[in-house]
């Protein structure tokens, strides 16, 4: 005997039957999950409203993409893991960014870090409209990306030829608060670089035993500090540089604890913020009077800084601009070669200007 179908059973809710519902077209319907930027804010809610009430989920992600050959899916290639870029303030303001253009534009982010294996490199080279590379390359990401293996990209904060870039000028920015910083007389500076190396451990640097990719970010503020140092009568090479591979308070602390037993500086120019945060923490807890016998700077200009006392001096980045706009280059595949953003001095308590 054949089987009856339950007449009550409910219809599988479709673009068709929201579009009916509303009297509008289906093109509206798919644009409110596909193209907001097509619709107004007003007319796309109630498209969504609609949808959740009639039970639809959007268009079929696999059945568009066969269709059409996107999948509308940007991935981002991030240099530290997940858990950290999640909770660094400059590596979560720079994936806000990314997440306004990405929502205005119908795209969904697909994160993946560099230290990910082939395979699972593969895969996500599979199912991508385009590639946001952000931070330092180690040398097979470089060469997956000469290969043209991940397109279309842009990198940031990190130049690669032939790939579109979003970065600041890394270099002329710590010279600046260098220059700014060595004005006071100082007359035992130390650097707190970070990531000098991908292959280096954290401590002190040895500058003829390492060598730095000229295209990093590290190996840029490295050098306008250097210019900043030779320009205030130092010889750079006499200047005591620690690294720290990972920008976190807790990579960071034993480093600077050394750095301040084993060459007492009376300044410290760090390479972020949070490394200037931990010198800031350390410095109180042994009582070192700020700035008066130690002065401080930092680089990003992230809030932590800014709202606390003594105010840290640093440079500014807008790490949001910074990745909206990559955002739009890799969606509009833009064909500009490098943008570099601006940045500025923020003088603070930590490092005030000289008198007079």
């Amino acid at each position: 005997m054949k089987k009856q179908r339950n007449a009550t059973a409910p219809r599988r809710a479709t673009l068709k039957s929201v579009a009916a519902y509303l009297n509008i077209s289906t093109a509206t319907v798919s644009n409110a999950f596909n193209r907001p930027d097509q619709l107004s804010s007003q007319l796309r809610e109630e498209v969504l409203a609609a949808s959740r009430a009639l039970g639809y989920q959007g268009p079929d992600s696999l059945g568009r993409s066969l269709r059409t050959g996107q999948s509308r899916i940007i991935g981002i290639m991030l240099a530290d893991n997940l858990s950290h870029s999640l909770t660094d303030s400059v590596a979560s303001e720079f994936l806000s960014g990314i997440s306004e253009v990405l929502d205005l534009h119908g795209y969904r982010m697909l994160l993946l870090t560099q230290s990910a294996s082939q395979e699972i490199r593969n895969e996500f080279n599979g199912i991508s409209d385009g590639y946001l590379v952000y931070g330092s390359l180690p040398t097979t990401t470089s060469a997956a990306l000469a290969r043209g293996d991940f397109s279309p990209a842009v990198t940031i904060d990190m130049r690669q030829a032939d790939i579109p870039s979003v970065q600041i000028d890394d270099q002329a920015a710590s010279n600046m608060i260098g220059e700014f910083a060595l004005a006071s007389g100082a007359r035992r500076p130390a650097i707190l670089a970070l990531c000098m190396s991908l292959e280096m451990s954290s401590g002190r640097y040895d500058r003829d035993q390492v060598a730095m990719e000229p295209n990093t970010m590290a190996y840029q503020r490295l050098a306008g500090f250097d210019e900043a140092l030779l320009a205030a009568g130092h010889d750079p090479q006499q200047v005591p540089v620690w690294n720290v591979k990972s920008n976190t308070f807790t990579e960071a602390v034993s480093v600077v604890e050394a750095l301040l037993s084993e060459d007492a500086p009376d300044l410290v120019l760090c390479m972020s913020d949070q490394l200037a945060l931990t010198v800031l923490a350390i410095a109180e807890q042994r009582g070192i009077d700020v700035p008066g016998a130690l002065a401080v700077t930092g680089f990003d200009g992230i809030p932590e800084g800014q709202q606390r006392r003594p105010i840290l001096t640093t440079v500014y980045q807008n790490s949001r601009a910074k990745g909206r706009l990559a955002a739009l280059m890799v969606i509009d595949q833009s064909d500009q070669e490098q943008v570099i953003l601006p940045t500025w001095l923020i003088v603070g308590d930590t490092c005030p200007a000289v008198a007079g």
